[in-house]
């Protein structure tokens, strides 16, 4: 069974950083594409960064020059580190596994994690 986990949300002050964290576990290949949504009260969920097995990244104009997506050295393991961060970004950070495994369709969800810019 494929799970995911997030690490790495907290309170943190405006202007501060975080380093958030996807873990995988139960794959047995890489997945084609990974990404970080998030989704504040009210609010649908968005994605704001994505790379793809091949290293191609892309950023929504939100997050673009103060957020950075990488892999991990273990596979299927992604980062996303942020910084000057704003009360905006306030929100569940998710991450999801997306891709096409012979015919198979696949999506995989974290549980979230809560990320608060507050002073």
């Amino acid at each position: 069974q494929v799970q995911l986990v997030e690490s790495g949300g907290g309170l943190v002050q405006p202007g501060g950083s975080l380093r958030l964290s996807c873990l995988t576990s139960g794959s047995k290949f890489m997945f084609d594409h990974m990404g970080w949504y998030h989704q504040a009260p009210g609010t649908e969920r968005e994605l704001i960064a994505s790379i793809t097995s091949g290293g191609s990244i892309n950023y929504s104009d939100s997050v673009i020059g103060r957020f950075t997506i990488s892999r991990g050295n273990a596979r299927n393991t992604v980062h996303l580190q942020m910084t000057g961060l704003k009360s905006e970004d306030t929100a569940v950070y998710y991450c999801k596994a997306s891709g096409l495994y012979g015919k198979y369709q696949y999506e995989y969800w974290g549980q979230g994690t809560q990320v608060t810019i507050a002073s």
